[in-house]
């Protein structure tokens, strides 16, 4: 899957090579910021450890640099270790972040910024703003299109994406759920082992990695031994359980979903909790956002209050 990275990612964030995102100081502040920045945009944030609104800002400035694939790099100087580079480079408060091109900065975000003020900020610096646009636009259409089970089409969108902007959390995570609804959940365990370990942290493709965690306990389920015994005995939980988890690992996860609420609302201490603790995995791996999740999650809340 060498689009996921193309051709220059993996040497600029893949596993082995040289991360998107390192911290760097005054000793290597010309060979991190102005070497690299002859061959890539750099943007460097000045931060102390000291102030919660830098950690903050560091997350979401470092979140967006990595979903622009190695279109530009990120360095981080900590201004309390580096306090000569800080007056160098002017810097009057915390966080500061600076886009270097070419040697030489050209421009700046002083203080903490909304998270669109730093999109608008990258893309400038890349030239690609319209790009960035127009993924986010065709990011919602791929997932609208997995969602309503047009998988083919979700999955040539995605694939798109990818090639426009390598490495981008969203796609992968939405090319991955695109081969467990196909089915090939070894394709996306492959995918999913060879992202670098800054990407396996996304909360997208984290939703994903549990995904695939819970799915795999349904794959070798006696799915015509579970329906006869559940026929035989609607009180069978286990037999139920068996049935919910076998949908999950076949991308139902509506049923595995009404199942699980049918034990809870039949017998809420079954197996110590088992149904609900389940239900609520599967709740979290599919993220807030999903309608699905969304129904199971009022559903849920509406039986626990009675």
């Amino acid at each position: 899957m060498d689009f996921l990275f193309g051709d220059g990612a993996a040497a600029q964030g893949g596993a082995g090579g040289q991360d998107l995102v390192k911290a760097s100081n005054t000793q290597n502040f010309m060979q991190d910021v102005i070497d690299t920045s002859m061959q890539v945009p750099v943007v460097v944030e000045f931060w102390s450890p000291r102030s919660p609104q830098c950690q903050q800002t560091l997350q979401m400035v470092e979140r967006q640099v990595r979903t622009m694939g190695g279109r530009v790099r990120m360095v981080t100087i900590n201004v309390d270790e580096n306090p000569q580079l800080a007056q160098q480079m002017q810097v009057r408060s915390v966080p500061a972040i600076f886009a270097i091109k070419d040697g030489r900065p050209v421009d700046m975000i002083q203080g903490a910024p909304a998270e669109a003020e730093v999109k608008s900020f990258l893309g400038a610096l890349t030239n690609d703003a319209r790009l960035n646009a127009q993924i986010d636009a065709m990011l919602e259409t791929a997932r609208t299109a997995l969602t309503d089970g047009q998988l083919a089409q979700a999955i040539q969108m995605y694939q798109q994406i990818l090639q426009a902007a390598p490495g981008n959390p969203g796609a992968i995570a939405g090319f991955m759920r695109c081969n467990m609804a196909a089915g090939r959940f070894d394709q996306a365990k492959t995918i999913l082992a060879q992202l670098p370990d800054d990407l396996k942290k996304n909360p997208e493709i984290a939703a994903v990695a549990a995904t695939l965690d819970l799915a795999a306990e349904g794959t070798d389920i006696d799915v015509p031994l579970a329906i006869a015994n559940l026929a035989e005995n609607p009180d069978d939980h286990e037999a139920r359980f068996n049935l919910a988890m076998a949908a999950y690992a076949q991308g139902d996860a509506a049923t595995a979903i009404k199942e699980l609420l049918e034990i809870v609302a039949r017998d809420r201490s079954w197996n110590d909790d088992g149904a609900r603790k389940r239900l609520i995995k599967i709740l979290e791996a599919l993220g807030p956002a999903d309608p699905i999740g969304k129904s199971g999650r009022r559903q849920l809340q509406m039986m626990l209050m009675v």
